[in-house]
């Protein structure tokens, strides 16, 4: 009797979820796979042997990437991390300024509602600035991680107009703006850049 035999590579599903597919540039299904090459007898699977590597596979357009794929953030869970960023950003540079003038918690108010969240309002904004939440750095690091150099940019710009919104900033306020742009993931040099510019536009 022909006997034949061989080896191969065969993928095993171990996990699904959603991801930002890179090639498809939205967010879509994928499957986790693990590859093990197999001793095969009539091209059937009989003996497992050595595992191959691990792969990700978008289900819309079949590409295969590697695990790392995973960490880029859906669209769902940027929108999600965005305000929830600025929210803990305004109480920073609210708490080293003027919390109760009117200018600047407007200004905040719109800052977090241009972030997705249009029920955000006076009151929700209070509530946080009665109970800050106990880590603010994670949310906005989170966000700047996320975020392109441009989008980190106009992410500062927004708490420097809310820092500005009461007067001209204090040394308490360029504080609290560093602090969130490091948190953001820009160096010093470029925070300063961005403040200064955001200050001269407010004066002309």
């Amino acid at each position: 009797m022909l006997l034949i035999f061989g080896f191969a590579v065969f993928f095993r599903t171990v996990g699904e979820g959603d991801f930002h597919c890179p090639h498809c540039g939205g967010d879509r299904h994928y499957r986790h796979r693990v590859a093990r090459r197999w001793f095969t007898l009539f091209f059937l699977p009989v003996i497992p042997l050595t595992r191959v590597g691990e792969i990700v596979e978008c289900a819309t357009c079949r590409n295969r990437f590697n695990l790392g794929a995973l960490r880029l953030p859906t669209v769902q869970e940027m929108q999600a991390a965005l305000p929830v960023a600025m929210r803990a950003a305004t109480v920073i540079v609210l708490g080293a300024g003027d919390s109760a003038d009117s200018g600047a918690r407007g200004r905040a108010v719109e800052a977090v509602r241009g972030y997705g969240e249009t029920d955000f309002d006076d009151d929700a904004l209070q509530s946080d600035l009665e109970n800050p939440p106990h880590n603010v750095e994670d949310p906005i690091a989170t966000a700047g991680a996320q975020l392109t150099t441009e989008a980190r940019e106009w992410f500062l710009a927004q708490t420097v107009r809310i820092a500005l919104a009461d007067g001209a900033l204090s040394d308490a306020e360029r504080q609290a703006l560093r602090m969130v742009a490091g948190w953001l993931g820009l160096t010093p040099a470029h925070a300063f850049g961005v403040i200064a510019t955001t200050e001269g536009a407010a004066r002309e």
